[in-house]
C-alpha cells in the first residue's frame, strides 16, 4: 500500500520555497480519501501554477497513484 501523504508532501516540498510549512492531511471514507496540501502563503503560487497547470498536474499523479491501490484521491489545496 502506497503512503499517498508521503507521495503529495514530497512533491509540494520539491515545489515551495519553505517547504518546512509544507502539511498534508488525510481523511478517507472506504476507498475514497480527501488529501488537504497546505503551504506557506508566499508559496501558494508556486504550488498552483500558471493557470493552476502546476495544480493539476500535482491532482493527476495523485489520482493516477491512488489507482494502484485501488481507491480514489481527491486533493485540495489550502
Amino acid at each position: 500500500m502506497i503512503d499517498l501523504s508521503t507521495v503529495l508532501a514530497n512533491i509540494a516540498k520539491s515545489i515551495v520555497d519553505h517547504p518546512e510549512k509544507v502539511v498534508v492531511t488525510e481523511s478517507a471514507e472506504g476507498n475514497e480519501v480527501l488529501m488537504t496540501l497546505s503551504v506557506a502563503e508566499e508559496d501558494m503560487g508556486m504550488i498552483i501554477g500558471k493557470r493552476g497547470k502546476i495544480a493539476k498536474a500535482i491532482r493527476t499523479v495523485m489520482r493516477t497513484i491512488s489507482k494502484i491501490d485501488d481507491r480514489r484521491v481527491t486533493v485540495e489545496i489550502k
